[in-house]
């Protein structure tokens, strides 16, 4: 091969190693799984990441049996949430229906859909998951939180926009009462509200 055929391989591949190092320095720490020893960034990790769950509300309709339902979520902009689940809800669904007759509920989200699991199974204690239980509330029409809300979900999930106005979508909050959390082997990890609120993040709190 040619001296300047050489040249144009070596500038190609050191363009492209350039390129790749430039995109792993440019890429958010946030969106990175932390370590499994900070339970709270673990925890807000894994809300953030997470675009759906499973909502679960007692149901009228059937006892007062636990009703679980495939829900859309957000907690905020990406890499930017606050920790607290919103939803996008309409009475023709079941689980709103639910929670404004009671308002108690929980919401669990894995880390499978994620992608960061590899091959693991979702029941591997390693491939995390979270259940958050409180109160399922609707947000304050025309307040501040309603346009939070409404950014939060519609950012991300941009389809929502266009569900029928004829349905009365309106938007929801979980209020968090209890956490629990389950990211390596040794039991649910010990979490206050308080701690998944505010949690402590730095550059000992990422791995890979």
């Amino acid at each position: 091969m040619e001296v300047k055929g050489w040249s144009r391989v070596l500038c190609s591949i050191l363009f492209f190693v350039a390129g790749l190092q430039l995109s792993v320095q440019a890429r958010p720490l946030s969106a990175r799984k932390p370590d499994p020893e900070n339970a709270a960034a673990s925890a807000r990790w894994l809300v953030s990441q997470n675009s759906w769950g499973v909502l679960n509300t007692i149901s009228s309709d059937l006892g007062g049996a636990p009703f679980g339902n495939v829900a859309s979520f957000s907690d905020g902009l990406p890499n930017e949430g606050r920790g607290i689940p919103y939803f996008y809800l309409t009475t023709l669904d079941p689980t709103a229906k639910n929670a404004l007759k009671d308002e108690r509920a929980s919401f669990t989200a894995s880390e499978y859909p994620v992608g960061t699991c590899g091959k693991k199974d979702p029941m591997n204690p390693t491939c995390a998951k979270i259940t958050l239980t409180g109160k399922l509330k609707p947000v304050d029409p025309k307040s501040k939180e309603e346009g939070y809300a409404e950014t939060a979900l519609f950012s991300k999930h941009p389809e929502m926009k266009d569900w029928p106005k004829g349905h009365n979508f309106q938007f929801y909050k979980l209020e968090i009462k209890d956490i629990f959390l389950i990211n390596w082997f040794g039991g649910p990890k010990p979490l206050t509200l308080e701690q998944y609120l505010h949690p402590k993040m730095n550059r000992f709190s990422i791995i890979g």
